[in-house]
């Protein structure tokens, strides 16, 4: 499995420093030229490759972390998303639901995607807290998950267990998923939550 993230903001940051503490490699992309961040990239871990959009959208994971906004500009990177998890890490705060056709912010970049499995997940934590190791007081700081295909669900899972998050599924975008998504200008309500599981 390859993976990378799009979008090089405070929560592609904080996603890329949990690779890079578990030694894991994942390409890191903005619209931008690559040497633009490679230095900071470069701070994080050695198994953070910062390439172009073309090269990163041709991983198997890919981590949606650009403003909400900005998601067509990655939608158009490849005709087809067949085959590909997007993680859909963004929050459409401030967008009107009648713009998403009054559908689940993830349930729109779904189609937008189209081809692709969508996963929502790791946006419901600030992005200072995302940063953090997830291993608290003997526990696993929580991520919560939510798509309409299982496996693609199954397989985030086992990469946020990788990282040494603890995920909760949710179930399906327009279930679950309202919980972890901005409607307007209203949060979900599992939002900003920080949880940690203890295992026993």
């Amino acid at each position: 499995m390859s993976y990378a993230i799009i979008g090089f903001g405070n929560i592609g940051q904080a996603l890329a420093k949990a690779f890079a503490r578990n030694g894991i490699e994942v390409s890191v992309a903005t619209t931008r030229d690559p040497e633009s961040f490679a230095s900071a990239a470069a701070s994080i871990g050695p198994t953070i490759l910062p390439k172009t959009l073309a090269d990163a959208v041709k991983a198997d994971v890919i981590f949606l972390a650009v403003r909400f906004e900005q998601h067509s500009d990655v939608a158009k990177a490849l005709p087809n998303w067949q085959g590909k998890i997007i993680v859909d890490v963004t929050n459409a705060y401030g967008v009107s639901p009648e713009e998403l056709g009054g559908q689940p912010s993830s349930r729109f970049l779904a189609q937008v995607f189209s081809g692709g499995k969508l996963v929502k997940g790791f946006n419901h934590l600030a992005a200072a807290v995302l940063a953090q190791d997830p291993a608290v007081h003997g526990g696993r700081r929580v991520v919560f998950l939510t798509s309409d295909d299982d496996d693609a669900a199954a397989e985030i899972g086992a990469l946020a267990e990788k990282l040494g998050f603890a995920p909760i599924k949710l179930g399906g975008l327009s279930e679950g998923g309202l919980l972890v998504q901005a409607r307007g200008k209203r949060w979900g309500h599992l939002i900003f939550k920080d949880l940690v599981k203890f295992d026993g």
